[in-house]
């Protein structure tokens, strides 16, 4: 398969009919990008999973042009309108009960569905012009590291798609912030750019998931995610060189990923996540994907700094848990 990166108003009404005729395309939001099928065929919910390499249990997202189309998958509650008022189009992905309509493929076997209205122009004249509910993860191999622009897309998926939307780099750069609305409390399942403080001015009520992860309650949750393919390390910012100087004399050249504040006392390679908690959630993903240019990656332990919250949540995942 020939796969073509296209920005006109051509290429999107082309992806539009790919979509409406069960095939797959990619297509840029202003969180990540996405790999979009279908959200009512389950057929196109199976060639997502088997183009991602994605557990089948892992939950997709579905993206949704305006709040009058909840009604025809899901069932609506009043916390959800409020949200949606307050957030949407935007970074916030809602939980809820699903309508027979959403086949289980698409949800991973639950019975609820997750909900989402992106912001990004291409993706909104993607759904208008598709006029069906999209289904979408991130567009890239899964596992390996989340795509912020289409290159990163090409990268991992060429060959196994007709057609990646280009749109440019995302905007927030980390995958949206997730709230289930089926418990008695909101309860925020993956922390993004709007916060659990944000939603709880909204409702009245909200909190992170504190509990073990037994199963995928939500994409990004149960499974190893965004990790490029060389080895990264945590580290706390006062032992950052040390760490380099430490894996220089076993021969492995890596770079730091840090903080411009981290990074002036660093005199080895190094890549910025910037000055703020923005920055850092904007730019984590190119410097993950950058890192694969070195033998393995640093990365700034920011886990004192409540703002990093989010950014914090994907280096963790991407460490898998080592430290250095």
């Amino acid at each position: 398969m020939t796969t073509t990166i296209g920005n006109e108003k051509e290429d999107i009404l082309k992806a539009a009919e790919l979509l409406k005729n069960g095939e797959l395309v990619a297509f840029p939001t202003e969180t990540v990008y996405g790999l979009g099928g279908n959200a009512l065929d389950p057929d196109a919910a199976k060639k997502i999973y088997a183009v991602k390499g994605r557990p089948s249990d892992n939950p997709l997202i579905v993206h949704l042009y305006a709040w009058e189309e909840v009604y025809a998958v899901a069932d609506p509650t009043p916390q959800a309108k409020a949200l949606y008022d307050a957030f949407c189009p935007g970074p916030l992905t809602m939980i809820l009960k699903k309508l027979p309509v959403v086949p289980d493929e698409t949800t991973g076997g639950r019975a609820t569905v997750a909900l989402r209205f992106p912001s990004h122009p291409v993706a909104r004249e993607l759904l208008r012009l598709a006029g069906i509910p999209i289904a979408a993860p991130s567009a890239n191999v899964s596992k390996h590291v989340s795509p912020t622009s289409a290159a990163h897309v090409f990268s991992d998926l060429n060959g196994k798609i007709p057609l990646i939307l280009e749109g440019g780099d995302s905007e927030v750069g980390i995958e949206s912030t997730i709230v289930d609305l089926t418990g008695e409390e909101p309860t925020v399942l993956r922390p993004g750019a709007i916060t659990a403080e944000e939603i709880k001015a909204v409702l009245g009520s909200a909190d992170y998931y504190h509990g073990e992860i037994k199963e995928a309650l939500a994409p990004g949750m149960k499974y190893k995610h965004y990790s490029p393919k060389v080895p990264c390390y945590l580290v706390k910012r006062e032992n950052l060189q040390n760490a380099c100087a430490s894996l220089k004399e076993q021969g492995v050249n890596a770079v730091v990923i840090a903080t411009d504040e981290a990074a002036k006392d660093i005199t080895t390679a190094v890549i910025s996540l910037g000055k703020t908690a923005k920055d850092a959630q904007h730019r984590i993903y190119g410097a993950l994907r950058e890192s694969e240019k070195y033998d393995a990656a640093i990365i700034e332990d920011l886990s004192d700094k409540k703002e990093y919250f989010a950014a914090m949540d994907r280096i963790k995942k991407a460490t898998g848990g080592n430290v250095l």
